[in-house]
């Protein structure tokens, strides 16, 4: 029996992710993300797909976002919300992924490496420029799913988001997650995705105006 006050009050003081939580974080996301649609369609199918989301965001969260510093987490491990700040590096060049070839074949097979590589192409033609902050990934783990911890990790760090006055970008995967979003103030700009994929929804939120931010900032 879980102590739902006690998951709250965490996801609402999110602590700064450091590379001791990659691994147990890893396994959440890819335990949050089995089901989404967008991820369903490009990584590897059939028993290895757990093992090939937790390689996936392993790599993610140890190499890019984690080091880049805007990773927040629940001091439990229940719920994280990953940002890349404006000025963070996104995606590889085309040497880097060429590099990453190994590693792309892992995640999402030989068969479906040409998705990954176009949904990843796909995202960063879509990106909106001027200064903003990214939200990556967010996710709550599955057996508490339903309790507000996503909506309360979120809320927590759009405060520091607001804080320096910028909005914010996210990728919806799945539509079960528009209303979700909504509620925190982004708005759906439009499907980036083509006609044979799971819906991509762009979404955008302007800054709030704030007048304190106790929480511990993000990194501009």
């Amino acid at each position: 029996m879980y102590d739902k006050a006690a998951l709250l009050a965490a996801a609402s003081n999110p602590r700064r992710a450091t590379l001791d939580d990659a691994n147990p974080l890893s396994k959440m996301f890819a335990a949050a993300f089995m089901d989404d649609p967008l991820f369903d369609y490009m990584v590897r199918p059939g028993v290895g797909r757990r093992a090939a989301l937790e390689l996936f965001f392993h790599k993610m969260l140890s190499l890019r976002d984690i080091p880049q510093g805007n990773v927040w987490m629940s001091a439990d491990g229940s719920a994280c919300v990953s940002w890349l700040s404006p000025d963070a590096r996104r995606s590889p060049t085309l040497l880097r992924k060429i590099g990453l070839l190994p590693f792309l074949v892992r995640v999402f097979s030989l068969a479906r490496l040409g998705r990954g590589l176009t949904v990843m192409d796909v995202m960063e033609k879509n990106h909106p420029p001027g200064r903003h902050f990214y939200l990556a990934f967010i996710a709550v783990a599955p057996e508490y799913h339903g309790l507000g911890l996503g909506s309360r990790i979120l809320k927590a760090t759009l405060k520091q988001v607001d804080g320096v006055g910028l909005g914010a970008y996210v990728e919806s995967s799945n539509p079960k997650n528009a209303s979700f979003y909504e509620r925190t103030g982004f708005v759906a700009r439009k499907n980036i995705a083509p006609a044979e994929w799971p819906s991509l929804v762009a979404m955008w939120r302007e800054p709030k105006l704030m007048n304190d931010v106790s929480e511990a900032s993000l990194r501009v």
